[in-house]
């Protein structure tokens, strides 16, 4: 693990993975609840899902057909069929008791329960359709087309395991074995806000010296991206007790806030001056970039946890993929820990302080990763073209054309 230094200044930076360390000693699963099915996609099973019946629930039909004995047919084919009486027609939710006799045949459905005595489906594209009469010119081996009761899932089975994160099939299945409802984890509920006395709302008029707040945009579109809830809150000026009303007001529907910007050593910081003197969020220099202030920390009687992430863009956006999906990971009951990597080759050289970890943003092509033009951390149209993370590690300033590095798909 580094523990880098700033250079020139003597001061300690805090290394990337400890911050995370952290952050993760921190956060807790939210509270399980029961949700319906239409409620529960996107949340993670908090139970052991286990069946109580068969599925299927009893011998039915893969095909539409005719459900025969297959002895009396096994002789069957193109140039002397086998002509059966057809005694019964049998469809998809028929819960009347049908048997077929020796030497005669029933007309079945896909989904419907096969006849006592049957062994086996023929499919209609084997016979000629007759209704009164089959004629059938290819001969089924016993069990053909026909689904098994219990094949599928046996009861008592565990069908999904506590710990599942839902999704289509799964609640497919929830419903396949009787469930309505069903106990899970939530998706945990995310108060985003954003600092800034410059920042104007998308499509008003924009004054001199303003700039329109993209930043909620952005970390809202993440959070909903990693599974959770996200409530943009109205973006507050560099007011620290206007910011720390707005929070409190903010908290009775927050399993988790982001604020971003006033968290640099500059003048105006709303965040870092209103929730520093709390002594529950702590405020570093991370050994990062971009993003290298960082604050974190828990606020309210609830003990909220809160990221207070730089307020330029990229950097924001590059802290929520480092330090707040992985904590969103864990809240929601999923395993959790740094953002998943993988090799690349980089065509371009890329260059990068000492002692701090770099996130440079790329396009990656396969196993190809090329350096997007504009590494600013204010740059969010170079961030909009890319699609990865290069890393380049605290003891790295130089990376030259063609050597492998690692990448964060995003």
């Amino acid at each position: 693990m580094h523990d880098p230094r700033r250079p020139g200044d003597g001061v300690t930076l805090k290394p990337v993975d400890r911050h995370l360390e952290e952050i993760l000693a921190t956060v807790r699963a939210v509270t399980p609840l029961e949700l319906d099915l239409d409620q529960a996609l996107g949340t993670v099973l908090a139970e052991n899902v286990t069946s109580p019946l068969p599925l299927p629930p009893f011998d039915n039909s893969a095909m539409d057909g005719y459900a025969v004995r297959a002895e009396d047919v096994a002789g069957a084919s193109e140039t002397r069929p086998v002509v059966l009486p057809v005694m019964d027609d049998v469809a998809a939710g028929d819960g009347r008791t049908y048997a077929v006799g020796r030497g005669m045949a029933a007309r079945i459905m896909t989904g419907a329960p096969v006849p006592g005595g049957a062994d086996a489906v023929v499919p209609v594209e084997w016979t000629d359709g007759g209704t009164v009469r089959v004629a059938i010119r290819r001969a089924p081996e016993p069990g053909n087309a026909i689904r098994r009761a219990g094949e599928d899932v046996r009861p008592g089975q565990v069908v999904l395991p506590a710990g599942t994160p839902i999704g289509p099939a799964q609640l497919g299945i929830l419903a396949g074995v009787g469930r309505r409802r069903a106990r899970v984890l939530p998706r945990p509920r995310v108060v985003v806000m954003s600092t800034g006395a410059e920042l104007v709302p998308p499509g008003e008029p924009l004054a001199p010296g303003k700039i329109y707040e993209s930043n909620s945009y952005t970390l809202c579109g993440a959070v909903r991206q990693a599974g959770a809830e996200a409530y943009r809150a109205e973006a507050v000026t560099d007011d620290p007790a206007v910011f720390l009303d707005r929070l409190e007001s903010q908290l009775v529907r927050a399993d988790v806030v982001i604020t971003s910007g006033g968290v640099s050593m500059g003048a105006y910081e709303p965040v870092k001056e209103a929730l520093a003197p709390l002594g529950t969020v702590r405020f570093d220099k991370v050994a990062m970039q971009p993003g290298m202030p960082q604050g974190f920390g828990v606020v309210g009687e609830d003990r909220v946890p809160i990221f207070c992430l730089p307020g330029n863009p990229v950097s924001a956006f590059v802290s929520f993929v480092l330090f707040v999906r992985p904590a969103l990971d864990k809240m929601r009951g999923l395993p959790a820990g740094p953002p998943k990597t993988v090799p690349a080759t980089v065509d371009a050289p890329l260059r990068s302080p000492k002692g701090k970890r770099s996130f440079l943003r790329g396009v990656l092509d396969g196993d190809v990763v090329s350096p997007v033009r504009g590494q600013g951390s204010h740059q969010l149209g170079a961030l909009a073209a890319a699609n990865a993370l290069i890393v380049v590690p605290e003891d790295v300033t130089e990376v030259p054309k063609g050597a492998t590095v690692r990448v964060i798909p995003l």
